[in-house]
C-alpha cells in the first residue's frame, strides 16, 4: 500500500491558486483511475485508487496548508505504513513554472506543508514530489503569490506539468523513486510537446 498526499488549502477561495497544485495532482489520478467517493476522515479528504497490483490512498489534508502534517501523521498511523510508501505532493516557488523535481529525502526548502509534515512525523525520510510555481514578479510577497491563481499563459503549461505530476506518481508506485527521477526531474517540456 502507497500513501499519497497532494498538499493544498480547502474552500473555493483557493481552487486553482498555486498553493493547491498537490490538490490539483490527486483530483488527475482519481479521475485517471476512476477513484470512488471521497469520504472525510483523518482531518483529510480521502479515496483509494489502484495503480497496478498497489492499492494508493489519495489525501487532501483539510487542515490548511501549514498544519497538515497533523492529518498526514494520523494517515499514516492508522494504515502502519513505512515513511519509505508515503509521498507529498506540493507547490514550489524555489522551481520554475512548470519544473518538476521528486526526491526521496530533503529539508522543507521553505514550504510550510512540507515542514508541518517533517515534524509531525519527525523525519524527513519521506518521497516528496515539488511541481514547480517560480517565484513572485518584483517585490510580491511570497504569501500573497502562492495564494494566486495562475494566470492565462501560464494556465496550459500548468494543465501539461498536473499531468505529468500525476504520471510521476504513477511511476514512482509502481517503479520506486529513483526511477521516477530519473524519469521526470529532466526540464519540462515545451506546450505542445508529448507528456
Amino acid at each position: 500500500m502507497k500513501i499519497v498526499v497532494g498538499l493544498g488549502n480547502p474552500g473555493k477561495k483557493y481552487v486553482g491558486t498555486r498553493h493547491n497544485i498537490g490538490f490539483d495532482v490527486l483530483a488527475v489520478l482519481a479521475q485517471r483511475f476512476s477513484a470512488d467517493r471521497w469520504k472525510s476522515s483523518f482531518e483529510a479528504e480521502v479515496t483509494d485508487i489502484q495503480i497496478g497490483s498497489e492499492r494508493v490512498v489519495l489525501v487532501a489534508p483539510q487542515t490548511f496548508m501549514n498544519l497538515s502534517g497533523r492529518s498526514v501523521r494520523a494517515v499514516v498511523k492508522f494504515y502502519k505504513v513505512s515513511h519509505s510508501e508515503l509521498l507529498l505532493v506540493h507547490d514550489d516557488m524555489n522551481l520554475p513554472t512548470g519544473r518538476l523535481r521528486l526526491r526521496g529525502t530533503g529539508s522543507a526548502g521553505g514550504q510550510k506543508g512540507l515542514q508541518n509534515t517533517i515534524d509531525q512525523l519527525g523525519t524527513s525520510d519521506f518521497a516528496r514530489l515539488r511541481v514547480g510555481v517560480g517565484r513572485p514578479p518584483g517585490k510580491m510577497d511570497a504569501a500573497n503569490y502562492v495564494l494566486q491563481k495562475f494566470s492565462k499563459s501560464e494556465f496550459s503549461k500548468m494543465e501539461h506539468c498536473v499531468e505529468r505530476a500525476a504520471s510521476a506518481v504513477e511511476c514512482w508506485v509502481q517503479d520506486g523513486v529513483e526511477k521516477a527521477m530519473n524519469e521526470f526531474n529532466q526540464t519540462a517540456p515545451e506546450d505542445g510537446e508529448s507528456l
